[in-house]
């Protein structure tokens, strides 16, 4: 009886399984793929200006996308910043078109990690990270070889500008 018992459980979740394995994920949308490649750039955060560096590609068998951002204050190369961003899309549910979701983590650590929502728009996507009180919109445009991206903050009805950049599209380095 324990053996037809365990045979049966073992049945249900090898199903389980296989059925969650099957399930395609949401395709990314062309407005984030587009951002594949490395970017070069200059910008300012909280008012101080800083180099840019990103890198963006697929991950997880192109389930979802990475983006991997480093920056430097002009005035002080020891004031540098690095960001590691994963992006996914959500398959629309009826009514609703497809939404993004995002995890941002960064060079400050765990105590900083958000989880982020968003959606695409004609000439890019944006997304919005909760650090309470405060959010953050994050929002990526692209033209040809030129991204601008903008963070803006939010605390209530109030927003501020937070950090911007423009790049252009550069030459990875050779891995």
């Amino acid at each position: 009886m324990r053996i037809a018992s365990a045979l049966a459980v073992s049945a249900v979740l090898a199903a389980g399984t296989a059925a969650a394995q099957d399930a395609p994920s949401a395709p990314l949308p062309a407005q984030v793929k587009a951002l594949e490649g490395c970017w070069r750039g200059t910008g300012e955060v909280m008012g101080k200006p800083v180099t840019l560096e990103l890198t963006a590609r697929p991950a997880a068998l192109g389930a979802l996308f990475v983006i991997e951002t480093r920056s430097q204050a002009k005035a002080d190369p020891a004031d540098r910043y690095a960001a590691h961003l994963v992006i996914g899309a959500k398959a629309p549910k009826g009514a609703f078109p497809a939404t993004l979701t995002g995890y941002w983590a960064d060079s400050f650590g765990g105590d900083y990690t958000a989880t982020g929502a968003g959606a695409v728009r004609e000439d890019g996507f944006e997304l919005s990270y909760s650090y309470p009180p405060s959010s953050f919109l994050n929002r990526w445009t692209l033209t040809g070889d030129k991204l601008a991206w903008t963070i803006t903050a939010r605390e209530g009805d109030k927003t501020q500008a937070f950090a911007g950049y423009q790049a252009t599209r550069a030459a990875c380095p050779a891995p």
